[in-house]
């Protein structure tokens, strides 16, 4: 198989370092985690890396992902609320706090209040009072944020100690990095980006360099691995066909690009710079990088989960992995590393029926919050919108419907969602707001508990809508570059693996369900940084796999 080659352009182009040889990996199991505090914590987020496709490939790694796998892991990780996006998936990873906490209920929202654009849409790293910026042509931000990430929490108790994050992704970038950081970068139009005003070091600009001649040198096909040959079937979605591909590239094809395993390649090469450039782990203090690996999500929108184009992904990535742990395992530094996703992810519902899966369709284009306030409206003779929000997630009101119209809003809108064949559940604010938020296994919770840990009262909608198991929330017909999708309620957006290594560590498996609310306290043990147990919403798990606890 022809491999990505832009993580070793990368680090050849950066410090001598780079080039010494990995440490050997220490694999034997010993009876105790290590006693003294990692001196870096290394977060991954692989964006829509699904419990189902870890479950999937897991006998097929041989270099990052099978090192993980000698640690603890956790096949059973949930993103335990509702909102299954990358936004709130990424606000959970290192705040330990659920959406209902974080405030980052989705991707995007409603604020008719605040926002004066026609649609009054708001994404969730942006700042839209800053003047010019628009939905589209956003000015990033961590305003929306409403929690410390485990790097503040660091920094507050050692102001030494340094934060850095880096993603293929803004959100990613935000979300896991929060609001105060020493280095902040995510892949823009065309390279590394940051917030206005920030210096750009001298490794970010390497990395765009080479980026940009990555991007300008077309790409052949990658040879399939022989397990992944059998994948290899045609499936059409609607003009497109998928399932084929091999990531071959014309010369300058950014969104290419991105939808390939050449993104996080380059993801994980200008991370390794970054260790390296900044010594980080190298002083008195705990340093920490969070690192977004996002192509698996572009590739499972563009191509779906279960054709070529993912187990190539897939392969790849686990080599990119590998020599970025690599890199790490030069400089000597003691590190901590967890791996998890924002969210799971569902292939493309013309490939599952011809998978014995006939009952997994999409959503019916005909079913939209635009036509159902129209109809309302019509009916009771509303001008105006009178509902925003789409049919799976939140549905808000018109803000200047007065309280009677609101009241007859409500009772035609529950009616008109609820009597559609695709609909499961339709839950109003009262509802919620009245559930407790649940301290039971994840994999237990009702629908309206998930809706519950989704719920920020100043943002979440008026309704919360749920589409029944199997429907894909990407309607028929396909319009745009994606066939697949992820957003629901059901777990197979929902649970993601979650995997703990370092070195000297030992391992075990704990099939039972965690959540990623678990990372932050579970990490903060390490270091022995005290957190309150009621600033958060996760719990510490034990990484030691003897009779000792790291959970102090």
């Amino acid at each position: 198989m022809r491999l990505v080659s832009l993580a070793a352009l990368l680090l050849a182009s950066a410090t001598p370092a780079f080039a010494q040889s990995a440490a050997p990996v220490d694999v034997a199991v010993p009876p105790t985690y290590p006693a003294t505090p990692p001196k870096l914590i290394v977060a991954i987020s692989v964006d829509q890396f699904s419990a189902d496709l870890f479950a999937e490939y897991r006998a097929r790694f041989t270099g990052g992902f099978a090192r993980l796998m000698q640690g603890a892991v956790f096949p059973s990780g949930y993103q335990s609320h509702a909102a299954t996006e990358t936004c709130p998936g990424h606000s959970t990873i290192l705040t330990g706090s659920r959406p209902a906490r974080t405030g980052i209920i989705a991707n995007d929202w409603i604020d008719q209040r605040g926002n004066a654009r026609p649609d009054h849409k708001v994404y969730c790293a942006e700042d839209e009072r800053v003047a010019g910026s628009t939905f589209k042509d956003y000015t990033v931000s961590d305003t929306h944020l409403m929690v410390p990430t485990l790097g503040e929490r660091m920094k507050a108790a050692d102001p030494r100690t340094r934060v850095v994050s880096v993603a293929g992704k803004d959100r990613a970038a935000v979300m896991m990095g929060g609001h105060k950081v020493d280095e902040l970068w995510w892949f823009g139009k065309d390279g590394f980006t940051s917030y206005a005003g920030r210096r750009m070091p001298p490794v970010v600009a390497r990395a765009n360099a080479a980026v940009a001649k990555q991007i300008a040198t077309p790409q052949a096909a990658m040879t399939l691995p022989t397990f992944c040959q059998p994948l290899a079937r045609a499936v059409r979605v609607g003009d497109k066909t998928i399932g084929t591909g091999r990531f071959e590239r014309a010369a300058g094809d950014i969104a290419a690009f991105r939808r390939s395993p050449e993104y996080d390649a380059a993801v994980l090469a200008l991370a390794a710079g970054l260790v390296q450039d900044m010594k980080l782990g190298r002083g008195p203090q705990t340093d920490i990088i969070s690192i977004g690996a996002s192509a698996t999500d572009y590739v499972g929108h563009g191509y779906g989960t279960e054709g070529s184009e993912m187990c190539l992904q897939l392969t790849s990535l686990d080599q990119s992995l590998g020599e970025f742990f690599a890199v790490l395992d030069a400089t000597s530094v003691d590190y901590q590393v967890v791996l998890t996703a924002d969210h799971g992810g569902s292939d493309a519902s013309e490939r599952h029926a011809s998978h014995a899966i006939p009952d997994a369709v999409r959503l019916d284009g005909d079913f939209t919050v635009e036509r159902i306030g129209k109809a309302i409206g019509q009916k009771l003779g509303i001008a105006g919108p009178v509902l925003f929000g789409g049919v799976n997630g939140d549905v808000w009101y018109d803000i200047n419907l007065t309280p009677a119209q609101k009241a007859a809003v409500e009772r035609e809108a529950i009616a008109m969602f609820t009597t559609h064949p695709q609909t499961q559940a339709v839950f109003t604010r009262a509802q919620i707001m009245a559930t407790t938020v649940p301290a039971t296994p994840p994999e237990t919770w009702s629908l309206i508990e998930r809706a519950r840990a989704s719920y920020y009262p100043p943002r979440s909608g008026d309704l919360l809508v749920a589409m029944k198991p199997r429907v894909l929330t990407l309607p028929h017909p396909v319009v745009g570059s994606s066939v697949a999708t992820h957003g629901s309620f059901w777990d197979y957006d929902r649970r993601v693996p979650m995997l703990f290594w370092r070195k000297g560590a030992g391992g075990f498996e704990e099939p039972f369900g965690v959540e990623t609310v678990d990372i932050l306290p579970t990490l903060a043990a390490t270091i022995r940084l005290p957190v309150a147990k009621t600033e958060i919403d996760g719990r510490c798990l034990d990484l030691d796999p003897g009779e000792g606890t790291t959970c102090r």
